[in-house]
């Protein structure tokens, strides 16, 4: 195997001769497990920190931990400079296109969990585990086993080729899903059937956020950014050979159990 260091040189040498630190994002406490999944709510936590870490420091390549040692290629920043305010410091940090191609792809191994988060580019040497394929999203772990943001759907959708089980598995089945509007918990009912099972009808929510339901199109037309409040999961997995009309059936009685017609997002 090879280092990221040796990757990254064979792409640039731009960090040749710059003060660089290799930071690990990685909070186990619930109120940081969202900070961690939003990209922009991750810039703004990484420029706020307790201390002055980032002292002396022109350039920033971060890092979203995973499990055990494991972390994901997020960003590369420089440090602009830093406020304090009160016991804070407040980085200004810009985002550099340098190594764009490697972002969301290149997996790491910090080392021990005791060594800091954060350290020096030029003397911590880094093994590289894995190299993702463009867009892959993670593991496929069950029909009814995730839970996907906005962003998430769309990069599913758009990247069938890096995401293979999950076009597969998706594709296959007819479903009823839920789409949860977590700013105000309100629920979307809805069902899959026909060609492309599943797949097939969240393209349409990828493509147009909204899959021309009136309720979640008056939601997206009164904020442009709405779209980031929406989630999406399976209920229950149908067989491919179950016909239009039990689906609609099934849908139903879920609709009915959550009661998202007089209180939920669903018309009818």
């Amino acid at each position: 195997m090879f280092t990221l260091q040796e990757l990254i040189e064979l792409k640039t040498d731009f960090f040749k001769g710059k003060r660089v630190k290799l930071v690990r994002h990685k909070d186990s406490r619930t109120e940081y497990k969202d900070i961690l999944k939003d990209r922009d709510a991750l810039l703004e936590y990484q420029k706020e920190q307790g201390r002055e870490v980032f002292k002396n420091t022109d350039y920033l390549i971060s890092f979203i931990g995973q499990e055990s040692t494991k972390a994901l290629l997020f960003g590369v920043f420089k440090v602009n400079g830093v406020d304090k305010k009160e016991e804070k410091f407040y980085y200004n940090l810009t985002e550099v296109n340098v190594i764009d191609e490697l972002i969301d792809r290149i997996v790491i191994d910090w080392g021990k969990s005791a060594i800091s988060w954060y350290q020096w580019y030029d003397k911590q040497t880094k093994e590289v585990i894995e190299i993702l394929p463009k867009g892959y999203l993670g593991e496929f772990k069950g029909l009814t086993n995730f839970v996907l943001d906005y962003d998430e759907l769309k990069k599913l959708i758009s990247n069938p080729d890096a995401n293979k089980d999950w076009k597969s598995n998706l594709s296959s089945i007819n479903g009823i899903y839920m789409i949860l509007d977590t700013k105000t918990g309100s629920q979307y009912i809805g069902s899959a059937y026909g060609i492309g099972g599943v797949w097939q009808r969240w393209s349409e929510y990828a493509s147009n956020i909204h899959g021309n339901n009136k309720r979640l199109k008056e939601l997206c037309k009164k904020d442009v950014n709405y779209k980031k409040n929406f989630q999406y999961t399976i209920l229950e997995s149908l067989p491919s050979n179950i016909n239009k009309k039990e689906v609609i059936k099934i849908e139903s009685l879920y609709k009915e159990k959550f009661g998202t017609r007089a209180f939920g997002l669903n018309e009818n």
